[in-house]
């Protein structure tokens, strides 16, 4: 992050990417040392899940398929809709828990990765010791950021979809009803991505500035205005890259018995290096959108006041006032 604050609002869309990799490539070991502790157990656990989801689920429809055949009260049958039952429950314990570390980890990454870039921004020092100390407190704060942002895409959808299904429900699933369901799905689709933009720049004002939860939505809302499509188009690029991964790998699961010894082990390994390598790039890519933004609408990042403010993280600096810790605006 060696650029004038003034020149980085000109980032466009390979502007951004080619920044990202510079950062990543400029500080490669604290960027490994953050990976290894918070992105490569993210990512195994997520492709892990795929798998494991998989094979509980297909013992239940096998379990299923069964039942079907087996005479109703029999010891047979009540042997296997217990065992179905008790799969069931297995099935929504496993979802439950990796939902709970998919949700740690991530917010613990994110708040690695935006803290050691904005460490790097205004060039204090920096280490994976200082990363780890300061994780623990940052994450306590997105994590209420999460909180406004989970409920806002809840209420969304809900809505959304309610509008969706009204076109079925009244002209049917024929030409007609079809037509304009799919022309209410691409609206919604583009203001999906837009909450998601949302989400994403609130999680890195949650770690720079003082807002945090629905305070740091509304700064990210502001924020993203001249620039959602740019924003937009890198983060439609992750998405694709992050869908491939999925559907590769998933493909790999499905047809693993029928696959080589040499592509058993070749596509999870592949899929697991593409997808970490995506969610790092993810994080840091979302971290320059943040800069970018903030000099679009010509707002100055004090250097100083930014590094007492990631001071509080290490218990070394008594917080300053939210004027003026909060980053002020300049004119050109």
């Amino acid at each position: 992050m060696d650029r004038e604050q003034e020149e980085l609002q000109f980032l466009g869309f390979f502007g951004i990417l080619k920044e990202s990799l510079k950062i990543i490539c400029s500080w490669r070991k604290i960027f490994t040392q953050i990976t290894l502790s918070f992105i490569f157990p993210l990512s195994f656990i997520f492709l892990a899940h795929i798998q494991i989801s998989q094979l509980i689920f297909a013992n239940i429809l096998d379990n299923q398929d069964a039942l079907n055949y087996a005479r109703a009260g029999t010891p047979g049958y009540e042997k296997l809709s217990d065992l179905i039952s008790t799969e069931w429950v297995l099935f929504w314990l496993f979802k439950a828990a990796y939902f709970t570390f998919l949700l740690v980890l991530s917010l613990l990454s994110t708040s690695a990765v935006v803290y050691t870039i904005a460490c790097i921004y205004t060039g204090k020092e920096t280490s994976f010791k200082k990363v780890i100390s300061v994780v623990p407190k940052v994450w306590k704060r997105l994590f209420v950021t999460f909180l406004w942002s989970f409920a806002v895409v809840f209420v969304y959808d809900v809505a959304s979809g309610v509008l969706l299904l009204v076109p079925l429900a009244v002209l049917g699933f024929g030409g007609l009803g079809m037509s304009v369901f799919v022309l209410l799905f691409i609206p919604y689709l583009a203001g999906l991505v837009y909450v998601s933009l949302v989400w994403q720049l609130a999680s890195v004002v949650s770690v720079l500035e003082d807002d945090y939860g629905f305070k740091a939505m509304k700064k990210s809302k502001a924020l993203i205005k001249g620039k959602i499509g740019v924003a937009a188009a890198v983060f439609l690029v992750l998405v694709v890259g992050f869908i491939v991964i999925q559907a590769v790998f998933e493909i790999g699961v499905l047809f693993y018995w029928s696959m080589s010894v040499g592509m058993r082990i070749g596509i999870p390994v592949l899929c697991f290096l593409m997808l970490f390598s995506v969610m790092l790039f993810g994080l840091v890519a979302q971290t320059v959108i943040y800069f970018v933004c903030k000099s679009y609408h010509h707002e100055n990042i004090d250097k100083s006041s930014l590094a007492d403010h990631l001071e509080v993280y290490l218990g070394e600096y008594v917080p300053l006032k939210a004027k003026d810790v909060q980053l002020e605006q300049f004119h050109v």
